[in-house]
């Protein structure tokens, strides 16, 4: 009885290690990162969180002339959310100064401007440079190419690859961005 026991226990390790978002399932390095979410002290492992999604990765700001792009990141998250694409938002200040605000203060312009209800995180240093944040570093090396501006996009596959980027100007919207996304879904 004991020797079912344990292989009975082994396969169902096994098991939960080959599925995708399980505890045990080995996580793709780029969603191996812990970050703080907006306003809050809680922190998030990407991987538990969002292991066996699609992800789009965007870099945000409050006073920019792409800001309105929250309300095209906010319909396709509401869209697509069933089938599993999650949009992250990370402000920052990088480009032009354009998120000087505190994190409460971001989101509360997010909730209340653009009722963005996508999870957003801690403000990031998301430009190429010294103190790029270990997540937007791993994801440029992916992709080729850091933000050059904020509301740049990183989409991710279910696999946790980064597979594209789409400058500021594609906007959320755009065919170009939903055909990419559907692919993935």
């Amino acid at each position: 009885m004991l020797y079912r026991t344990v292989i009975a226990a082994s396969l169902l390790t096994w098991t939960m290690a080959a599925l995708p978002g399980t505890a045990l399932a080995a996580c793709a390095a780029t969603l191996d990162h812990e970050m703080r979410r907006l306003g809050s002290k809680e922190t998030v492992r990407l991987c538990n969180e969002y292991a066996g999604q699609v992800l789009l990765v965007v870099n945000t700001a409050s006073r920019c002339g792409y800001t309105p792009q929250y309300e095209g990141l906010e319909e396709l998250y509401r869209r697509y959310q069933a089938r599993g694409l999650v949009v992250l938002g990370f402000p920052s200040n990088d480009f032009g100064g354009q998120e000087p605000g505190g994190e409460q203060q971001i989101a509360s312009f997010c909730r209340l401007t653009y009722d963005v209800g996508f999870p957003m995180f801690r403000k990031t240093k998301v430009a190429e440079g010294a103190e790029t944040d270990p997540f937007f570093r791993q994801l440029a090396e992916q992709a080729g190419g850091y933000p050059k501006w904020n509301f740049h996009k990183y989409l991710i596959d279910r696999e946790g690859r980064t597979v594209a980027s789409f400058p500021s100007q594609v906007r959320p919207l755009e065919p170009e961005l939903i055909d990419a996304i559907e692919a993935l879904l």
